[in-house]
């Protein structure tokens, strides 16, 4: 039986690369590199926004995702918003928001986002990590990553093995749900 093609929507060369080692033997990932709109709004509804326009663009079934960073003594904040922070404060600006808090606890949120194409629905899949927020650690090859330390783990998101990451972060979590999802959907097919 051959995999099912899915075309996951990402300029991010990090987070394809996560999602081809998460959905590896589960789907045929194809990448569309695209500079789509990204609204302003929780993620999920960017994530939401962000797939109708990929499934415009591409004219069939396509993932869309969306990560959030907060931090609990700002309510939540950045929140969705974390890729504009991290590009203007870098990790250790990020670290020092929280200078003024003793509460230094956080979540990583991800929001996958599924269409079967132009005018269907998507439907969300969330993967939520609980944590704290710490000065970095590791190297700075992936956006927050070093500032976040996973509760249950003494390594931040940056110091742990893509394997270890990748049995345990948001984003995996989140594709989890996606993976029960399509193997419903081939079951009913």
């Amino acid at each position: 039986m051959s995999l099912r093609k899915l075309t996951f929507v990402t300029g991010n060369k990090n987070k394809l690369r996560e999602m081809q080692r998460l959905l590896s033997g589960i789907v045929d990932l194809q990448n569309t590199p695209a500079d789509l709109e990204e609204i302003q709004g929780t993620t999920q509804e960017v994530a939401i926004a962000k797939c109708r326009q990929a499934a415009v663009l591409i004219g069939g079934p396509v993932i869309t995702e969306d990560v959030g960073l907060g931090f609990n003594a700002m309510n939540g904040l950045p929140g969705a918003y974390i890729k504009w922070f991290l590009a203007e404060l870098k990790p250790e600006g990020l670290y020092k928001m929280l200078g003024g808090f003793e509460d230094k606890s956080g979540f990583a949120i991800c929001t996958i986002a599924y269409c079967a194409g132009p005018g269907h629905e998507p439907i969300l899949f969330e993967g939520i990590h609980h944590g704290t927020i710490v000065p970095p650690r590791g190297p700075p090859v992936f956006g927050w990553n070093p500032i976040f330390q996973p509760a249950g783990h003494s390594e931040t998101y940056a110091e742990m093995s893509d394997e270890l990451k990748n049995e345990c972060s948001h984003r995996f979590l989140a594709v989890e749900k996606l993976k029960a999802f399509l193997s419903e959907l081939q079951q009913a097919e």
